[in-house]
């Protein structure tokens, strides 16, 4: 690790380069693309561990446990405050085209003042998955950040550290942001455990939950280049990324109703990638963005299919079926150039559509289903003694 403040005697911020393996950062990757919602400005999106609780996936909160309880120690022994912190906000963030912010300091609302110290790991790589993005303070070393897969970045949130970042001009830009705080009444962990308390109390540690995702409300993750009118030209978040990955979807539902075409993406609809048609039939939405980022996001660990699809997992598209299908599209989209612009994936992801393989990617429907049972188990395990100590952090199981 290269440690910026160490060369330049800065005791208020610290580079650190390569926190992070590659292979945590494309986990992180994953949970957000698969989960994201519109966030505070726009072209921002992000996923907190409260939503993923309130949307029915706590088990994503398990691969960011350990990096968080990393990340705080980190900042607790470079700032000198050993046991004295509590993490306010942890969320994954991404900045998509358009997205900027100018100068300011974390702490500058009122609202804001509990927050002491900021944690910032850059999780792709300016130049290959987004352009624009530069990080700058204002005055003192380092004085710009270009972000790179794995770095870390901790400052102190107030007026010593004011900074800004430049417009994203392409692409995506991903971090994982957390807050510390002094003041334990802002401690998230209490409410995070309060929340998942209710929602394992009904299972014991053998029996895993329900590893169907259940999407928040509409408005949620609509999005749109004004803000103001996502109402009216909103397009939803969890179908604009599954457009850009190179499906569509076809829905029974829409056999008989589309005046509220956000309401069918609640409902069960299955995958269509040209004119093909994967049998499969996804609970929702998120759901089946769930299984479109896993694939491309493991494709390379993915085990090889036994076999080929036996007959009747992929159909050709009917011609009823094929309007069905694009006037879905057309009623989601109003902005038919927005998704694309938004979402412009990475020339890794852009190999990998060229590479698709429906073997492989109905193996993916099984491989998430046992990723994400693993998860429960973990977060089942957990959670006597996070319930005991209040805090989340890693819990050792033992074994053989």
């Amino acid at each position: 690790m290269e440690e910026m403040a160490e060369r330049t005697g800065n005791p208020r911020r610290l580079l650190l380069r390569d926190f992070l393996s590659l292979d945590q950062c494309k986990e992180l990757e994953f949970i957000h693309k698969s989960s994201s919602t519109v966030g505070y400005r726009p072209n921002v999106f992000s996923t907190t561990l409260s939503h993923l609780i309130a949307t029915n996936c706590p088990q994503l909160i398990v691969p960011l446990v350990p990096l968080r309880e990393k990340l705080k120690d980190k900042v607790e022994e470079f700032f000198g405050c050993e046991y004295e912190l509590c993490i306010e906000f942890t969320g994954l963030v991404s900045w998509s085209k358009g997205a900027s912010i100018g100068w300011h300091s974390d702490d500058n609302r009122p609202y804001l003042k509990q927050r002491d110290y900021t944690a910032v790991c850059y999780l792709n790589t300016h130049g290959r998955s987004f352009s624009g993005g530069l990080f700058h303070f204002q005055d003192g070393e380092p004085k710009t950040v270009v972000p790179s897969a794995g770095d870390l970045l901790m400052y102190t949130a107030d007026s010593r550290n004011i900074h800004a970042v430049d417009e994203v001009t392409g692409g995506e830009r991903l971090t994982l942001t957390l807050w510390f705080s002094r003041n334990s009444t802002h401690d998230e962990d209490v409410k995070l455990i309060s929340r998942l308390s209710q929602i394992c109390s009904t299972a014991g540690s053998s029996e895993p939950l329900s590893s169907l995702p259940a999407p928040a409300s509409s408005n949620m993750y609509l999005f749109s280049r004004d803000q103001s009118s996502h109402q009216e030209l909103g397009i939803n978040v969890c179908f604009a990324r599954i457009l850009v990955l190179g499906f569509s979807i076809y829905s029974s539902h829409a056999e008989n109703d589309l005046s509220e075409p956000c309401d069918l993406l609640l409902k069960p609809l299955q995958l269509t990638r040209g004119d093909e048609l994967f049998s499969y039939e996804f609970s929702n939405i998120l759901h089946a963005l769930q299984v479109v980022q896993y694939y491309f996001s493991k494709s390379s660990g993915l085990p090889s299919p036994k076999s080929e699809l036996g007959p009747g997992k992929i159909a050709k598209l009917s011609h009823p079926q094929r309007e069905r299908v694009d006037d879905l599209k057309h009623f989601l989209v109003k902005d038919h150039k927005l998704p694309w612009e938004i979402f412009d994936f990475t020339s890794h992801e852009g190999a990998g559509l060229l590479d698709f393989n429906w073997a492989y990617f109905s193996a993916a429907v099984s491989a998430w289903e046992d990723y994400t049972s693993e998860k429960h188990k973990e977060l089942l395990l957990s959670m006597p003694q996070w319930k005991s100590h209040q805090s989340m952090f890693c819990v050792s199981f033992g074994g053989p």
